[in-house]
This record gives C-alpha cells, structure tokens and sequence, in this order.
C-alpha cells in the first residue's frame, strides 16, 4: 500500500519500553492482536499507520533500504551501519534514553596496558613471540577497525561475537574486547578494565525516517509529533 507508514520499535529490551513511552505520552494507542509478542502491530483508529517490531540493528537495515519510513534505534547502530546504508537515513531526533558508549576494554592484569597505544607494542609482542594475531571480540566491527586504525593499532584480528561479549576473554576465545556500556559495571565484573582513551563512539536512543519515502502523506506531521 503506498500510502501506508511503517515504523519501525525495537522488539526487545530496555529500548522497547522506553520507545512505548514516547506513544503512550503522545496518546497514539499501540494495538497487536497477540499482546507482547506479536511482531506486528497498529495504532488505535490510525488506518494508515502499520507498526513492525524488530531487532534494532534490523531497524537501521530496513531504513536504509526503504522498507521503513520512520524507526527507532540507537546512534551506534546507525554508526556501525555500511555507510551506503547511512547515506539514505535522516537521524531526525536523540533522545535522552539508551544512553550509552561503545568501549575498548582489556583484561585487568594487563598492568603495561593503560592507553590504546600501548595495545599495538601488545599485538607486535603476540606476533613475534606467539605468533598470533591480537584478537578483539566485537559485536561492531566496523567502529572497532576504524577506531583502531585510527589510533595505529594495525596487528589485530576481530572475533564477531555472538552473545555475552564480556565473557569472550574470559574463555579465551578473544584477548580483548569492544562493547557498548552504559555504567561500566557488566565489563568490571567480568574482570576487564576500559582503557583510558578507550572510548570508541558516545550512543544514544534515536528517531530516524527513510529518504526515500519523505513525500508520504502525513509522514511528516507523526515524525514531528514523535520527535516533539
């Protein structure tokens, strides 16, 4: 239907809720025939408004490729996108939830380790003597490689990880590690430490809408009343 707005809300997590807010206090009544779980969804005597819960990198995809018109996800996400796929976004709005920061972070008996330069002596010290590559698990490879080339570090191997990314060094499956925080707690739990300047990308909630689909009939009014 080419008259109908798809949105886009995070499916799961602190995210969700806080997106759900945003349409309870703008009195758009959220409605999906199986509750929670239902993975597609309307807004209460709003026709033409189609709702669609994903997983928020997802949402980034689908913005990119047109599929979507307006979508909530996080700045890192968008960040971490392909930047072909960044080109075709607006971010219209950050919020103030979903505040977070994507980390370099090392286990704590690396005492010589306190900058990211001090990694690259590290991954030349892993080369020569065990020859093998310095491994970084990350579920953002492309912030990661960009981050460290940025800073030098050019010896290292990235471990896409799959789930807790805390725990990739401690199983040694990966030396170290990039993941996004908001307190830092999880990562000093796992016995890790944040480099000093260690600090990859600043994220946050956002609204973003599709460039490819702008002239949509009352896109512009819902983006305005979401992002007031």
């Amino acid at each position: 239907m080419k008259n109908i707005i798809n949105i886009g809300i995070p499916s799961k997590g602190r995210l969700r809720k806080d997106v759900l807010n945003i349409f309870r206090k703008k009195k758009l009544k959220l409605i999906s025939e199986r509750g929670e779980r239902d993975l597609i969804g309307s807004i209460k005597s709003k026709s033409n408004i189609k709702i669609f819960y994903l997983h928020a990198r997802e949402i980034i995809q689908r913005l990119g490729d047109g599929s979507l018109d307006i979508g909530f996800s996080g700045f890192d996400l968008l960040k971490e996108g392909e930047i072909n796929i960044q080109k075709k976004i607006n971010l219209v709005k950050k919020y103030e939830f979903g505040k977070a920061t994507l980390v370099v972070a090392i286990p704590d008996p690396w005492i010589d380790v306190q900058t990211v330069a001090d990694l690259e002596e590290i991954a030349f010290e892993f080369r020569d003597k065990k020859k093998k590559k310095l491994r970084v698990a990350t579920k953002y490879p492309n912030l990661t490689k960009e981050f460290l080339f940025s800073k030098g570090v050019t010896q290292f191997q990235l471990i896409e990880s799959l789930g807790a990314t805390e725990a990739y060094p401690f199983t040694g499956s990966a030396n170290l590690i990039t993941d996004i925080s908001s307190t830092g707690e999880t990562i000093k739990s796992n016995n890790l430490r944040i480099l000093k300047d260690g600090e990859i990308l600043k994220s946050q909630a956002c609204i973003f809408t599709s460039k490819k689909n702008l002239k949509k009939k009352g896109l512009k009014i819902l983006v305005k009343l979401l992002s007031k």
